[in-house]
């Protein structure tokens, strides 16, 4: 089936690939620690990156507050500085995908389109038995039952659908699970910011079904250590997505290179990128609700939900009076 494929990428492609043995693994795994973070930054290593984003994250973190405000400050702007060139660089990436998929097209005939067709397939397919484990597990420990949380998520998924964003509906989702699903603020507040980071189960499966897509278009055979190191790497490169449309196809061509995969394979998937992200990122934004009933049914507290909430709106009072973003008791 990607016969054809193959035979359009051999000519694009320099040289032999292979994909790495379990030897590897080690001297892998401790590369992923960037001894040079300018470096990484300009050599695109992007889950070195994210790696020392965690550690300078929880180093700032343990700073004083009034210490670290201006550096907080700095990198809010600088994010927003970066987050324009991203969606000005997404803007125009459906007209260069549209030019290379019609080349593509014509060269090799409709192949091209039934393969995608299979692999677009295979992540629904993928995402769905993920969701459908998540309603066997809020049914089993939470004890609501999957029409009930279908019911009350349905314009949180739809949302989440439609901005393929998992930090522009965290508002949503706070009070869903906090209004619908009576999920103590402790717990809402806690959990869901952090699994609209880290959480991203959709995320990881599109990068490993990209992957083996993109090893079979190439000819490359993934043996048992490039899988294990697949799955470490696509796990890891995950938990540093960033929250916003379009990007985990960037984090993707790392993964690629890390298992011997040529990143210019990327351009084929683009095509059919956007429909995939909307289909992980409401299946992430599930698993973040899940994961606050859950954690809600496990952790005890010796405030009540009306207790917590009367406190909360306090906070929310000193919070607005004071103009202070965190307060600091």
């Amino acid at each position: 089936m990607l016969d054809s494929f193959d035979i359009s990428l051999e000519e694009t492609v320099a040289g032999d690939v292979s994909a790495p043995n379990l030897a590897l693994l080690p001297e892998t795994l401790i590369n992923l620690f960037p001894s040079n973070p300018l470096n990484s930054m300009v050599e695109s290593q992007m889950l070195q990156v994210v790696i020392f984003a965690v550690i300078f994250g929880i180093a700032l973190l343990m700073t004083s507050a009034d210490r670290a405000r201006p550096l907080l400050d700095f990198l809010g702007s600088l994010q927003e500085v970066c987050m324009t060139v991203v969606r000005g660089a997404m803007t125009l990436a459906p007209y260069a995908v549209f030019g290379l998929m019609a080349q593509l097209v014509s060269r090799i005939g409709l192949d091209a389109l039934l393969g995608m067709a299979i692999y677009v397939l295979t992540v629904l397919g993928g995402l769905l038995i993920i969701f459908i484990l998540f309603m066997v597990l809020i049914y089993i420990v939470v004890r609501v039952s999957p029409t009930h949380f279908l019911v009350n998520m349905r314009e949180l998924l739809l949302l989440a659908f439609s901005t393929s964003s998992s930090a522009a509906v965290m508002p949503l989702s706070i009070k869903t699970v906090e209004d619908r699903f009576n999920v103590r603020p402790s717990i809402a507040e806690f959990i869901i910011p952090i699994g609209a980071t880290i959480n991203m189960n959709g995320t990881a499966l599109y990068q490993g079904v990209a992957t083996m897509f993109l090893a079979q278009v190439y000819g490359i055979d993934l043996n048992i250590g490039a899988l294990v190191l697949l799955v470490v790497v696509a796990v890891g490169a995950s938990i540093g997505s960033p929250a916003t449309p379009g990007v985990g196809i960037v984090i993707l061509s790392m993964v690629l290179s890390t298992v011997g995969i040529p990143p210019s394979g990327i351009a084929l998937l683009m095509g059919v990128d956007r429909i995939l992200d909307m289909s992980r990122t409401s299946l992430n934004v599930a698993g973040d609700v899940v994961a606050c009933l859950v954690m809600d049914k496990w952790v005890g507290s010796s405030s009540t939900l009306a207790e917590e909430s009367r406190q909360q709106n306090l906070m929310q009072v000193e919070r607005h009076s004071s103009s202070e973003d965190v307060l600091v008791r």
